[in-house]
């Protein structure tokens, strides 16, 4: 299959070909992207992905309302978990990410509302050849990390926004070679 040239191996390629790309509205889902995108600042996305599941027990399965109220001991618990990225630093900011969320959710209803408005509520179909064309930013992703910022959230810089935007499909950035480029751009898929 000629995938996207950057799932080579698992579990990216079962990330390429089942998740990445395709449009996420579940708020909680979209938290995780979230927690996971800053926590990847400074790594591989492969290193997330093997790492993913225990961030998800870690983390009470991403419940930000838990999350919230997490204490020094939770932060001890998590600075010796050696199943997650061991960072003082991301393990505060997704403690505050967690209370930003929740205050933007009351503001916005969902969180999927206020995300997906950057792009005007539906995806942008990309027609990137090489991944050489592949932005790293946009003045989409800026602007959502601009506001993101001034809600309070951390490790949401335009890059960390725009590789949030391509995982949960705000943007098509598969190559226009690859089968899932097609398929995200013609029909609806799941949430």
């Amino acid at each position: 299959m000629p995938r996207c040239p950057w799932a080579t191996t698992e579990p990216a390629i079962a990330y390429h070909d089942k998740e990445w790309g395709v449009p996420v509205h579940d708020d909680r889902k979209l938290f995780e992207f979230v927690v996971l995108e800053g926590a990847q600042a400074g790594l591989s996305w492969i290193t997330i992905l093997k790492k993913r599941k225990n961030y998800r027990k870690a983390f009470d399965g991403f419940r930000a309302e838990k999350i919230a109220r997490y204490g020094t001991r939770d932060v001890q618990r998590l600075l010796g978990d050696a199943g997650i990225v061991r960072n003082r630093l991301k393990i505060a900011a997704t403690i505050q990410n967690a209370n930003a969320f929740l205050a933007l959710r009351k503001e916005f209803g969902r969180f999927d509302t206020y995300l997906w408005s950057f792009v005007g509520g539906k995806p942008k179909q990309n027609r990137w050849r090489t991944l050489s064309e592949v932005p790293a930013r946009t003045p989409e992703s800026d602007a959502m990390s601009r506001d993101l910022l001034q809600r309070g959230f951390k490790f949401v810089g335009s890059t960390i926004c725009y590789a949030l935007m391509q995982a949960t499909g705000m943007v098509n950035d598969h190559l226009v070679t690859c089968p899932q480029h097609a398929e995200l751009g013609s029909a609806p898929r799941r949430k």
